[in-house]
């Protein structure tokens, strides 16, 4: 018979979500898992087969609170300047959860297309927001994804590591300067 589980699924993901939110990925162990859910470390692997199991369901769970930033970035006035804004808002405001999803990578290095893919789950929304916005098709948007995305993704490894902090307005006009710079190029 097996033993009987402590913690739910939910719960040992939530205290693992909370450890490297405050610590780090590297913080996620199956000792410092354990002690958040003040317990020792076996009632975990009544429920995973190993940290790897744990590991992944914390991205997932980093995944989804992510997309949720997107999502509110695409609600603004300017839907696709609001996903770039978002994106550098979750790396000043969650930069460990940051760092996990972007700043660790890829099991193969990818080309750009399927860099996209690879980093944003909801990367045709925002193209299409750009394609809407500024009145593209869709390569022309796409591309202009592309590059903003590499402008943003600077702007928010500042922010997650600390070496440099913008406030939203900040963001706001550094995107809204570059944006302009690239569609105008792109139009001519």
């Amino acid at each position: 018979m097996p033993p009987k589980q402590k913690f739910t699924k939910e719960e040992i993901v939530s205290a693992a979500l909370n450890l490297v939110r405050k610590e780090g990925a590297e913080a996620l162990t199956a000792r410092s898992l354990g002690d958040a859910l003040q317990s020792s470390a076996r009632p975990i692997f009544t429920v995973f087969e190993n940290m790897a199991q744990v590991r992944d369901e914390v991205k997932k769970a980093a995944e989804e609170i992510y997309n949720q930033y997107i999502r509110e970035g695409l609600k603004e006035k300017y839907p696709f300047k609001g996903t770039g804004k978002a994106y550098v808002r979750m790396a000043r405001e969650e930069p460990n959860l940051f760092r996990l999803l972007f700043m660790t990578g890829a099991p193969q290095v990818p080309k750009m297309d399927d860099l996209m893919r690879y980093v944003d789950t909801v990367s045709t929304s925002i193209t299409d927001a750009a394609k809407e916005s500024f009145e593209v098709d869709r390569e022309t948007a796409q591309k202009l994804h592309h590059h903003l995305w590499i402008y943003s993704h600077g702007i928010a490894v500042l922010q997650a590591t600390g070496v440099c902090n913008f406030t939203d307005e900040e963001t706001d006009k550094m995107l809204t300067e570059v944006g302009l710079s690239l569609i105008k190029y792109m139009k001519e």
